[in-house]
């Protein structure tokens, strides 16, 4: 059986799954304002709650989770995403277990994404001073799990079946963002702002100056990929094609 063309992946629905609020943002944020701009629809899948976001003792776990949902849903629309769902799963508790793998092929069969995105699980160590968080890693290799086999095949969750009447489907192409390996770049030229305006919309994340922070930091990578590929602004990725 002969799998979707290119044509059809490059216009298919978009599925990123990742672990925190505002971790799409600042992985992919220019492509995916950029896939939705073209009309692609793209959804968003966070795989915690985000009730540990705060170095603040006193803060209310319950209304920090609260807090980042609205915060996410202003990026969304910053972003054009079709939409977005959040796992009742804490800060630095996601596993790759069943259940979360059960999640995410849940989604996957909603939404019959043509692109996956979400984290590089191989990517441990970022340079010299920051090593990835076990979420992030988590996401990535929870998710590409519950993409294969399981999502495609009719035996594995098998309740999505004959519950849910979700059929299998098997998603042609991953990107895999925040990777140490990248072999594709995304021109992201015009979008840039964009994923610097969403990410903006974290604000929770961003207190003490962390936004300027940010602004540098991914402007300078931006750059870097851009001139990589000889564009203004690019993403990098380790894109896999299943098909």
């Amino acid at each position: 059986m002969t799998g979707p063309g290119e044509e059809e992946i490059a216009r298919g629905p978009v599925l990123a799954c990742f672990a925190h609020a505002d971790d799409m943002e600042i992985a992919a944020g220019g492509t995916l304002a950029r896939w939705a701009g073209q009309g692609r629809e793209v959804r968003l899948l966070l795989l915690t709650n985000g009730d540990r976001g705060s170095q603040d003792p006193a803060r209310d776990r319950a209304e920090l989770a609260r807090t980042r949902i609205v915060e996410q849903e202003a990026a969304a629309r910053v972003l054009g995403l079709a939409g977005f769902r959040v796992l009742d799963v804490s800060d630095g508790e996601l596993e790759n277990v069943h259940e979360v793998r059960l999640e995410v092929a849940r989604e996957i069969r909603r939404v019959r994404p043509t692109t996956v995105v979400t984290c590089d699980p191989t990517a441990t160590f970022l340079g010299n001073r920051y090593f990835n968080h076990s979420d992030h890693r988590t996401a990535g290799i929870a998710t590409l799990d519950a993409l294969f086999p399981g999502a495609g095949n009719p035996h594995f969750f098998r309740e999505l079946l004959d519950e849910e009447g979700l059929e299998p489907w098997s998603v042609p192409r991953v990107h895999l963002a925040w990777t140490t390996e990248p072999n594709s770049r995304e021109d992201v030229t015009g979008f840039f702002q964009a994923k610097l305006d969403a990410l903006a919309e974290h604000k929770s994340q961003l207190e003490g100056g962390m936004l300027g922070f940010f602004e540098r930091w991914l402007r300078t990578e931006a750059e870097e990929n851009g001139r990589a590929m000889g564009v203004e602004h690019a993403e990098a990725f380790r894109v896999l094609e299943l098909d």
